[in-house]
């Protein structure tokens, strides 16, 4: 499966703008996706795992929280895409 990815977030891999993982779920394709990186796994997820309330994560055009969140399934071939708000002024 394919993970879209922002600006901020591709520094975690090596600037590229999409990678692939495998995952059964959103929760394994994330999990994967930050395997061994500890900064990028702070980055998306809270200490008990659940997506930080400033992560958005589509697959197609639909937000996972409205799937079945972290366990929602993944279709062969499926897209994902990472948003995260940004804050400044």
């Amino acid at each position: 499966m394919t993970i879209r990815l922002p600006t901020p977030l591709r520094g975690f891999v090596g600037g590229r703008d999409q990678v692939t993982v495998p995952g059964a779920t959103v929760r394994e394709a994330l999990s994967t996706l930050t395997a061994g990186q500890d900064a990028f796994r702070d980055r998306l997820f809270t200490a008990e795992g659940e997506l930080r309330r400033f992560v958005n994560v589509y697959l197609g055009r639909d937000d996972v929280r409205r799937l079945g969140g972290l366990e929602a399934a993944l279709p062969a071939g499926a897209t994902l895409t990472l948003m995260v708000a940004l804050a400044g002024g």
